[in-house]
């Protein structure tokens, strides 16, 4: 297939742009969110953890119901309800601000069902993606998709640093609420299609579904490796990103936009490895880019615990972002090599399965960030998060994912 393909799908173009918009606006969430607990709500480390474990314990929640339901639904109507919810939930935020009503409670609240409506956008995102764009522009595809999250990572989370710099946070959510409406605009052109066809014979329970998404994903061992390693990486990413705000704003007593920009780092770190993903595996071989990328720069994670005043914030900036660059690598190809794996009638139940342990990783990590910073300190609860990150990469490396030369019915990716 020739390798443009993708962006010859007008379908492809819409979510790309639907992407673009969601992503700007979350990112700048990512960093307001927090900060308006910590400056307007006065939270600690363990109300701040909370908070950053309520975004994502929803996919443990409803997480592996909901990939057996996208399956059964039309991909297009899930994705601009879950953008509708979003906005109106972060426009409640800056409302309530507004009037002097604004608790910790409303904010737990908003950001738990926040969580809920991107459990859907993401599993109907990843599962819409192969029909869009056909299994042979997958890779291309995931590659400019990741290459797009990690932009809205430099671009919203410096923006959302700068914004509630000279804004105040509650203003800076307001952003977020308008490109959610405007992802949900552009999706209406989205083709649609036929929500799955029911099975022969006798309904299938929900419970038997999601059981066989479970099966597929654990008892492959390309897969289960695959699911092992993100979910290390999501782990101490969660840890890191949990307690920075804290160790920045308390500890560092550096501004908000100092904050933003050691995350945007992280975010071009996501940007270059994406970008490079496909040419190291041409070059490498698929398996071997994967096992090697992390070998030679997750140990970098053990840098960001040093982060400090003057050369030590510039070193530990540097290891964020070589340690993100291993995490891009691994979102192309690990996430086109389980979409190539999976059946199209389980997509919705793999990607759910994948999501529901990489977000309750996330969950995990926070809630470990909060309780180890309030009892062992910020600086502790960041060298856990450098450690689990330097070694994320042992599954895969250890598994027959490294072996792989190609993904499985395609040719050799050409450079």
């Amino acid at each position: 297939m020739h390798s443009d393909s993708a962006w010859r799908s007008p379908g492809f173009r819409a979510l790309f742009t639907a992407t673009a918009l969601s992503q700007l606006g979350a990112n700048i969430s990512y960093v307001a969110v927090p900060l308006v607990a910590v400056s307007a709500l006065d939270a600690g480390p363990v109300q701040v953890g909370m908070l950053a474990a309520l975004s994502t314990v929803t996919f443990l929640l409803i997480g592996l119901p909901a990939g057996a339901w996208v399956d059964r639904m039309r991909h297009r109507r899930v994705l601009i309800t879950a953008d509708l919810a979003r906005a109106g939930l972060t426009a409640s935020v800056p409302l309530a601000w507004w009037s002097g009503s604004l608790t910790l409670g409303q904010l737990y609240a908003v950001v738990l069902l926040n969580g809920c409506a991107t459990v859907f956008a993401d599993v109907g995102s990843q599962s819409t993606l192969p029909r869009l764009v056909g299994r042979d522009g997958l890779v291309q595809a995931n590659a400019v998709i990741v290459s797009l999250i990690a932009a809205g990572n430099v671009a919203g989370r410096g923006v959302g640093g700068a914004l509630v710099q000279l804004l105040t946070a509650p203003v800076a959510l307001s952003c977020t609420t308008v490109t959610h409406l405007a992802s949900a605009l552009r999706l209406l052109a989205l083709p649609g299609a036929p929500a799955a066809p029911p099975a022969a014979g006798a309904p299938v329970r929900l419970a038997a579904q999601i059981a066989q998404g479970l099966h597929h994903v654990f008892g492959h061992r390309e897969l289960r490796a695959l699911a092992f390693t993100a979910t290390l990486t999501n782990l101490g990413s969660s840890i890191v990103n949990t307690i920075l705000p804290v160790l920045f704003t308390r500890q560092l007593g550096l501004p908000a936009g100092v904050l933003g920009l050691f995350w945007a780092a992280g975010g071009a770190g996501l940007l270059l490895g994406a970008r490079c993903a496909r040419r190291v595996s041409a070059w490498l071989g698929y398996g071997r880019a994967l096992g090697l990328a992390g070998l030679c720069l997750a140990p970098a994670g053990l840098l960001v615990p040093l982060v400090g005043h003057g050369p030590w914030l510039w070193l530990a900036g540097a290891g964020w972002l070589l340690a993100m660059v291993k995490t891009g690598i691994d979102n192309v190809l690990g996430v086109s090599l389980r979409q190539q794996l999976t059946p199209p009638d389980l997509l919705g139940r793999m990607n759910a399965t994948f999501r529901s342990v990489l977000t309750g990783a996330l969950a995990a990590g926070s809630a470990v960030a909060g309780v180890a910073g309030e009892l062992a300190g910020a600086r502790v609860a960041l060298w856990m998060g450098g450690a689990v990150l330097a070694s994320a990469f042992l599954p895969v490396f250890l598994s027959p994912v490294r072996t792989r030369r190609h993904l499985p019915g395609a040719e050799p990716v050409q450079r």
